[in-house]
């Protein structure tokens, strides 16, 4: 019985440290990115920016293409426009969740 002591002494301290952190309930919005539209694919839901960098992303200047969340995104923006974005790594795809144009 005197060893048990120890032992669940020893577990209970050690308990905390495995527990799994609590994921915050509020989610800190990331600052949107700029761009130009270059390209749009309607037809396959596809957007071509020419971007500046995206910090969520960890991402430098470039042009890339990007999927978009919802098609009706595509209807509010033409070739051109300049823009302010919103994009994610959804299952390993850049995707952009909003955009709109900058006046």
């Amino acid at each position: 019985m005197k060893n048990l002591i120890p032992l669940f002494t020893a577990l209970a301290v050690a308990t905390p440290l495995y527990a799994e952190p609590v994921t915050p309930s509020i989610v800190v919005a990331s600052p949107m990115s700029e761009g130009v539209v270059r390209k749009i694919d309607a037809a396959n839901g596809r957007l071509t920016l020419r971007h500046g960098p995206i910090a969520n992303l960890d991402m430098p200047p470039m042009t890339m293409v990007f999927r978009v969340q919802s098609p009706e995104l595509l209807n509010a923006i033409k070739v051109g426009d300049t823009v302010k974005f919103h994009a994610e790594k959804i299952n390993g795809v850049f995707t952009v969740r909003t955009i709109q144009v900058v006046p």
